[in-house]
């Protein structure tokens, strides 16, 4: 058998190589690069199956026909199911929760304990790569302390939180997104009147490297305790309320790879705010949330399209009077969870589940370990993944 070894192939100016076809077999015991470029520089003309290695996202990605995907380079399969977490949470005003408690989202049972965070906190925001989970921002025990601590754990084990790195202000109630390499949050609240500290400011963190805080631009509307969920490219917040407790039914969309202003993406079906996202790669759900009326009800959006969202189905699980939950929940590629929160005042350790692909009523999935409200979620398995 013949072989031919080439190390450069171009023409005659150096600017480009000749198409190689009906070739069967690359055989080498080194490597093979294929062409490496941001998301700006995609090709304008992709065809099916082109193949490419992108800089902003770190990852292999390919041309599916009508848009570009990642290839995913692990699996978010621990025992046989993908898992979330649950990160501390509200136990009663003023008061923020240690634990953190995990779950195997494709099966049905109560969370069981993994560790502690490492100072109690309530309403925090919580965002999640394959490999770790994280936890920003929140308020410790009475008398209310604002914190400025972004924790860490690996999913794969359990044990207590370590310090990631620290907020540019200590606050509560940061909304959180995030896919595999970077987690964007708004600004939260510190509590002092009459703005409370909310912005419209973004900003963001590279997850498994530094706890550097960056900035990433602008929401269009100054908004906190809003929705979030995500797929690979796009992030969504929906909802929320301004500094003078004016609750919206906007809902906004943002480029995760890139940096930028927020873009209008449609409404809700009615205004709220403490709703809790959810999503797979394409669809993200929202369900509760309070007008002040609490609400029972879950809406979902298409995640690369824009506009209005659509009827899902109503909580059901201790909730005929609405759920006000204020966080992210956990996913899988097929299921949602929506944990914890408080259906006024009552504080609930009820996990409820949706099956995203389909529309309908949520289903009882099991307790937390401990009655909490404001519980932010994550897995290693969302959409933003």
């Amino acid at each position: 058998m013949s072989q031919i070894n080439v190390r450069n192939i171009s023409n005659e100016n150096e600017d480009e190589g000749p198409n190689i076809v009906g070739v069967s077999t690359f055989s080498a015991t080194s490597y093979f690069v294929p062409p490496v470029g941001t998301t700006a520089q995609r090709p304008d003309n992709p065809q099916g199956g082109d193949l490419r290695f992108n800089t902003d996202t770190a990852s292999l990605e390919y041309f599916r026909g009508d848009t570009w995907s990642q290839i995913q380079m692990t699996s978010p399969d621990l025992n046989g199911g993908a898992r979330g977490l649950a990160m501390g949470g509200e136990l009663a005003p003023g008061a923020g929760a240690l634990p953190i408690d995990y779950v195997n989202i494709t099966t049905l049972g109560d969370a069981q304990d993994f560790g502690d965070l490492s100072q109690a906190r309530g309403t925090g925001g919580a965002c999640a790569s394959t490999i770790r989970a994280y936890c920003l921002s929140g308020y410790g025990n009475s008398p209310v302390t604002y914190s400025d601590v972004i924790d860490y754990v690996t999913i794969s084990s359990t044990g207590t939180a370590t310090v990631f790195g620290s907020l540019s202000a200590a606050c509560q109630g940061v909304d959180v997104l995030s896919n595999r390499t970077r987690g964007i949050f708004t600004s939260g609240s510190n509590g002092t009147a009459p703005a409370y500290g909310i912005t419209a400011v973004l900003s963001y963190i590279n997850l498994s490297t530094s706890g550097l805080v960056n900035t990433f631009g602008n929401q269009g509307r100054t908004n906190n305790y809003s929705g979030t969920c995500s797929s690979s490219t796009r992030g969504i917040i929906a909802g929320g309320y301004d500094p003078y407790n004016t609750v919206a039914n906007t809902i906004e969309y943002i480029t995760i790879a890139t940096t930028g202003n927020a873009i209008d993406f449609g409404d809700f079906g009615g205004i709220r705010r403490g709703s809790m996202g959810i999503s797979n790669s394409t669809r993200g759900v929202f369900a509760g949330g309070i007008t002040p009326t609490y609400l029972n009800n879950i809406d979902y959006i298409n995640i690369a399209t824009t506009g209005d969202s659509t009827t899902f189905g109503d909580l059901t699980n201790a909730s005929a009077a609405g759920r006000y939950m204020r966080s992210t929940g956990m996913a899988s590629p097929t299921r949602g969870l929506f944990q914890g929160g408080h259906t006024n005042p009552t504080k609930v350790n009820d996990i409820d589940y949706v099956q995203i692909a389909t529309t309908g009523d949520s289903l009882d999935f099991g307790d937390l370990t401990v009655a909490m409200a404001a519980t932010p979620g994550c897995s290693n398995a969302h959409g933003g993944l």
